[in-house]
């Protein structure tokens, strides 16, 4: 028999931990809940009891956390799923025929048009369907707590039992329409794209984007421009056709100082983004699943864009850009106000089908299957996006100036938004070759319309409000590449390499293509029989 003061401190602790369920239950935590941790009414000794008290506690306010988010989400099944700004919108203003009209009208300044007639039908279905449950919930609720009366009674209680088991079946019913209403509901809602934010240029194609600022002098040669397919050619350096005996057409294989410049891109973006623009790099998985596809936009609407794959009953996808994985960091988390602004910054290859492509840019590394990029993400405060946007697209000009390389900047109209996007800036970099600029990266803020797909939110003082995303390409290493190789090209072929790459490729100033090699000597038949003939006499 244990020691009487022994037997005391575990009584004690008995009380503890069950004022600390009662507090629990006071603030919401059910006893049904509760009885998920029957560990924590075990006291295996008296010196361990603050600590259990504690540790079930915390455990007790978890899961109270973990269940209010389970039974929010429960409640707005449906909702908790759709497109970032439509919901945030309808929802926010009541979820009125008013407030969907009004998120029609700036998707149609996107140039998509919002199915207003089919979305207020089946939200006026739903609202039937959940009324019907509820009044049925209650009912079984009364006829439930009615057994017990019944019992104490002595009356016979299988004429109720009878009733709850038929109200069950009803419920079950009504909570399977609800669900087909609500998936329906979700399905076309995911399709439907953010909504631009009200200061972006109208507009309805890429011929309506604002020009902001350029930068740097377009080059002037007095010789022949040639296209960086032939430069990296003469250098020995780039193989389009080895890559399509390989594997097919839009890849490409480098080589020798052509591969050591494209990695020497890599490290620079990644070095100067950690060290002088404070991002923290992170290496991901290059193969994500449909929910963090889901998160970022590209899923359900561009799944013909992805390459995919199919491992143990479950489809994976390679991801089309570092966004996909690195914004995904915060998908289903809380974050703390003070440990904001999040920025990350990832080197990762990415994979396109170019489903949309066939025909154009099928020549050089313009627009491959295979590329690399050096992505910068920033996680903000609500508050503070739109500055966040132009220090983001501040850094990937920084690598553009640091690389000496001729650009512009330029604000995307409403109509050439990307899907995710309430606001993007565009830096296209000079090519000589075509004689214009082409787009060398996009950097977006997509407000929080990503952070509701994937439930990221922060805490603050006043509770928890989404995140705001933002991402940019800082820069893709590709296009950078061929934009180093034209603007920097000599009439002999050569290529000077920019001062800030040096130091990565072992001091190389300038990539020259190597000497020709020495003509074999032929000869023809005849010349052959006769030195043989001399030869034999």
């Amino acid at each position: 028999r244990p020691p009487r003061h022994t037997l005391r401190m575990r009584q004690f602790a008995f009380v503890a931990v069950f004022l600390a369920l009662a507090a629990s239950c006071v603030s919401g935590f059910s006893m049904t809940s509760a009885a998920k941790f029957p560990s924590m009414f075990v006291v295996s000794s008296a010196p361990r009891m603050m600590s259990l008290v504690g540790s079930r506690r915390a455990a007790l306010v978890g899961h109270q956390r973990k269940l209010a988010g389970v039974q929010q989400r429960s409640k707005n099944t449906g909702i908790r799923a759709l497109a970032g700004s439509v919901a945030g919108l309808y929802q926010a203003k009541g979820r009125t025929e008013e407030a969907i009209k009004d998120v029609a009208d700036l998707l149609a300044r996107k140039n998509f048009e919002l199915d207003v007639p089919a979305i207020l039908k089946l939200e006026a279905e739903r609202k039937v369907v959940q009324a019907e449950v509820s009044s049925l919930q209650e009912e079984r609720n009364k006829k439930s707590k009615s057994i017990g009366m019944l019992k104490a009674k002595g009356e016979d209680i299988a004429p109720v039992l009878k009733e709850v088991d038929g109200l069950k079946a009803k419920m079950q019913e009504a909570e399977g329409k609800m669900k087909t209403l609500e998936d329906q509901l979700s399905d076309m809602l995911l399709g439907v794209p953010n909504t631009p934010n009200r200061d972006v240029p109208e507009g309805t194609s890429e011929e309506d984007n604002v020009e902001v600022s350029r930068w740097g002098e377009v080059p002037v040669f007095d010789f022949k421009v040639k296209d960086h397919v032939d430069i990296g050619a003469g250098l020995n350096g780039m193989d389009f056709a080895m890559s399509s005996k390989i594997t097919g057409a839009r890849f490409v294989l480098l080589q020798g100082p052509v591969a050591s410049l494209h990695r020497a891109l890599v490290q620079y973006m990644l070095d100067t983004h950690t060290q002088q623009h404070g991002y923290e790099e992170v290496y991901v998985p290059y193969i994500v699943n449909e929910e963090s596809l889901r998160g970022t936009g590209q899923l359900p609407k561009f799944k013909e864009d992805l390459f995919s794959t199919r491992h143990q009953d479950r489809d994976f996808y390679l991801i089309p850009t570092a966004e996909v994985p690195v914004t995904n960091i915060v998908r289903d988390t809380i974050t703390p106000e003070d440990e904001l602004p999040l920025k990350f910054t990832a080197h990762t290859p990415c994979f396109r089908s170019e489903a949309g492509s066939y025909g154009r840019d099928t020549r050089g590394l313009i627009r491959q299957h295979q590329f690399e990029k050096v992505e910068m993400i920033q996680l903000v405060h609500p508050d503070k996006s739109y500055a966040a946007l132009e220090e983001l697209t501040g850094h990937a000009e920084a690598i553009l100036q640091a690389l000496e390389l001729p650009y512009r900047k330029v604000e995307l109209c409403s109509g050439d938004l990307g899907f995710s996007a309430a606001k993007t800036y565009d830096l296209e970099v000079w090519l000589p070759a075509q004689d214009t600029f082409r787009e060398i990266s996009s950097c977006s803020n997509c407000e929080d319309f990503q952070a509701r797909r994937m439930k990221a939110r922060c805490k603050g003082k006043d509770g928890n409000v989404l995140l705001h995303t933002l991402n940019g390409s800082g820069l893709a290493v590709g296009r950078t590449l061929v934009a180093i190789l034209e603007n920097f090209q000599e009439a002999d072929g050569s290529v000077r390499v920019p001062a800030v790459l040096q130091k990565y490729m072992g001091g190389l100033e300038v990539m020259k293509p190597p000497p020709p090699k020495p003509a074999a000597e032929k000869k023809s038949k005849k010349q052959k029989a006769k030195a043989e003939a001399e030869t034999a006499s």
